[in-house]
């Protein structure tokens, strides 16, 4: 979990291997004689330039010489020289971590994103109205933190395209000293099962199945599919299925099935990233199976919700995965090829329910919804 702004910053105790230098400078002047010029290594003999001026390599690690203080380091008591000693004392090295950590920004207001399910222009349309991207599809938030729920791909036109947009925003949101993050959705998990297993039969519960029927069946489009490439399998195989942000338990489903993975946000997030490299078709389909389950904040109430929070920790529920009129009881279907099913409720924010304990955050965009992108915490 991110170390938040308000927090003392952690000095950790120094070891031998902080103080780890190259051969070229751990040579000790003999008592008496003037120091030995440094060796200096092949690779630096010819120091880098800028407009015709030599420039100081920098030193290597985190261990700074005093002699080397960096620009904006205010000195204290330990930097000042000692006077009155015949000899000066020999350089001491002090660690950087805790003013490393002290310099950096702090971080901005936490942003989450409903299930977007390849819609790619709606996304765009909505980051850009919370001020998070630019006209051009950039990062323009600066430290700001934004999660994805989950459910990139299937139903919508341009799932891959989705994909490579949230990883392109989270370098460009890390180099401004922000984030943006991504959690495991069912509809991941049915397409990692389509590229991995396609028509392989499944031992499902139900009877025989494939992830590939599955996956058709789920609004799994052949475009994405043609389009995905190593880089995007390997993104994808690698999130976390829950985390845990100023309080915001964050999730993609509605269901207490996360329990059967671990009592623990960590235990639960390295035993889905197992299965997945086991890469064992029947666990497969089981997680995708249970994470596909919905409704429990609903039907079992709040209680439901305490019980994760009580083993995750957090003070509310965010997730996505059940589309809001569906959790109003509003008719309606995610059927792409049913367009006089793609109707429900007007979505203008999340579905705050079971007793204030769980937020909703699938506008529907799938049903002629909205495609939500709201900030935390809710002021509801």
């Amino acid at each position: 979990m991110t170390q938040g702004a308000d927090e003392e910053p952690v000095v950790r105790t120094a070891t031998l291997r902080d103080f780890r230098v190259p051969p070229y400078a751990q040579q000790v002047p003999v008592q008496g004689e003037a120091p030995a010029a440094p060796q200096v290594p092949p690779q630096a003999a010819q120091p880098r330039l800028e407009n015709g001026q030599p420039v100081a390599p920098a030193h290597p690690g985190n261990a700074v010489p005093d002699t080397e203080l960096p620009d904006d380091y205010t000195p204290t008591e330990r930097d000042l020289p000692v006077l009155g000693d015949d000899e000066a004392p020999a350089p001491t090295v002090r660690m950087q971590v805790a003013e490393d950590r002290a310099a950096e920004p702090a971080l901005g207001p936490l942003y989450v994103v409903g299930d977007v399910h390849g819609y790619l222009d709606e996304l765009l349309a909505a980051l850009a109205e919370q001020g998070l991207v630019d006209g051009e599809g950039h990062w323009s938030a600066g430290t700001a933190r934004l999660w994805f729920l989950g459910d990139f791909t299937d139903r919508g036109p341009d799932g891959v395209g989705v994909i490579d947009l949230v990883m392109r925003l989270s370098a460009e949101a890390a180099a401004a000293g922000g984030y943006c993050k991504a959690l495991m959705g069912n509809h991941e998990l049915l397409l990692l099962g389509a590229k991995r297993f396609g028509p392989t039969p499944i031992n499902s519960g139900a009877g025989t199945a494939t992830f590939h029927a599955a996956w058709l069946l789920n609004g799994g489009q052949q475009s994405d599919m043609e389009r995905l490439q190593d880089v995007h399998l390997q993104w994808m195989s690698r999130l976390d299925a829950v985390a845990e942000e100023d309080g915001h338990l964050l999730m993609h489903s509605d269901t207490t099935a996360y329990l059967d993975y671990g009592t623990t946000i960590d235990d639960v997030n390295d035993t889905v990233h197992q299965i997945l490299t086991r890469n064992d078709a029947d666990e497969c389909w089981d997680l995708f199976r249970k994470l596909t389950r919905r409704f429990a904040f609903r039907d079992d109430g709040p209680d439901a919700v305490r019980e994760l929070l009580s083993s995750y920790g957090g003070s509310r529920i965010v997730h996505g995965h059940s589309p809001i009129p569906y959790l109003l009881g509003e008719v309606g279907t995610e059927d792409p090829d049913d367009e006089g099913g793609r109707s429900g409720p007007v979505v203008e924010g999340p579905h705050v329910y079971a007793d204030g304990l769980a937020v909703a955050m699938d506008g529907g965009v799938t049903m002629a919804g909205k495609l939500l992108v709201v900030q935390l915490p809710l002021h509801d």
